[in-house]
């Protein structure tokens, strides 16, 4: 199993007893649906090595309690510790139409109500305190916030996102060029 294929599901955090339990922070607002895993790939030396889950529950609701199958001590737990969970992409909830996961819109082309034709795509950048479309016109990034006000509706047929950006946004980006 590639990277590539699979979407980041949490980290573990630390250890949770003497007998190889770990805690997971997990990068969802539903962690209630990743609670009945049967299994889970974790990264180990730039591998994503499937592990078999004996059990696990929400602990403090934001972290899952897992108990790995042939994880049975302390020194075992140590080893995983700050390591990453993954699952296939085929895992992921289907999202109303309206709404995307970020690698799914990559390639998707974005219109403007009043530029037009605007660009693809290319990554979406959620370093920052709100989230950006990084898109490519021509060889030219242009950044547009991936804010609800802007973004009109979505057309995953078309692979296409219909966006109203405030006048002159898209411009600033093409002025110098």
């Amino acid at each position: 199993m590639k990277k590539d294929d699979c979407f980041y599901l949490g980290k573990i955090v630390k250890k949770y007893s003497f007998k190889g339990e770990l805690l997971v922070k997990l990068d969802t607002d539903e962690p209630e649906l990743y609670e009945q895993m049967e299994s889970v790939f974790v990264e180990v030396r730039n591998n994503l090595v499937p592990f078999f889950i004996e059990a696990s529950q929400l602990h403090k609701s934001e972290l899952l309690r897992i108990k790995f199958e042939d994880v049975d001590t302390e020194a075992d737990a140590d080893a995983l510790i700050k390591s990453e969970l993954y699952l296939p992409l085929e895992f992921l909830p289907k999202l109303d139409d309206d709404k995307f996961y970020f690698h799914e819109i990559i390639g998707f082309k974005v219109e403007d109500k009043h530029f037009g034709h605007v660009g693809i795509i290319t990554a979406v950048n959620d370093s920052t305190a709100q989230s950006l479309f990084e898109i490519d016109r021509n060889g030219i990034e242009i950044l547009i916030p991936m804010n609800d006000e802007f973004i009109d509706r979505v057309d995953k047929d078309n692979k296409t996102i219909f966006v109203e950006t405030p006048e002159g946004l898209i411009d600033l980006y093409l002025e110098d060029n």
